[in-house]
């Protein structure tokens, strides 16, 4: 008996599990779209410092112009717009059978979503700028929540099914 899934199944969780990664970054490029000014703030805080310890040996760092922060934030939503999309013709290409080409491109979403929230938010935002520091714009726990969801979707996409072995 073998102790690799069938292909129907894998393919099937393969597909849901990268349609729930696309769906929540379509929303949260959604939300960033629609109620911009939210996480505008958030942006702004981050990279500004103004919420952590003020340490001197640090806030150099701070990057203080609206027109950078807004810039960054931006980014952040085209960004996260893409990897959306990549991830949504990935669910298309698993829902059609397209074991090869689905795994390709969720795992180019996948990578995207984890550059973002790994990279970006945990790297660049919590250590760089000190967002672990701050009481109100710390969003490190959700970064690691929606980077290790990302990770295992990942895996899963990798792993061969009963026929592949």
């Amino acid at each position: 008996m073998s102790s690799t899934p069938p292909r129907g199944a894998l393919r099937l969780t393969a597909t849901l599990l990268t349609a729930s990664v696309a769906l929540y970054m379509a929303l949260v490029a959604f939300g960033n779209i629609t109620d911009f000014g939210t996480n505008q703030q958030f942006v702004q805080h981050v990279l500004a410092m103004d919420t952590t310890f003020k340490d001197d040996d640090l806030m150099w760092r701070a990057v203080t112009s609206k027109g950078l922060q807004d810039t960054a934030y931006v980014a952040i939503i085209v960004w996260e717009t893409l990897a959306a999309l990549v991830l949504i013709y990935g669910t298309w290409l698993w829902a059609r059978q397209g074991d090869r080409s689905a795994r390709r491109f969720s795992t180019y979403g996948l990578l995207m979503v984890m550059l973002l929230f790994g990279a970006g938010f945990i790297a660049i935002g919590g250590e760089w700028f000190a967002m672990w520091q701050s009481g109100d714009w710390n969003g490190l726990d959700a970064a690691t929540r929606v980077f290790v969801f990302s990770g295992i979707v990942l895996i899963v996409n990798h792993l061969p099914a009963a026929s592949d072995t």
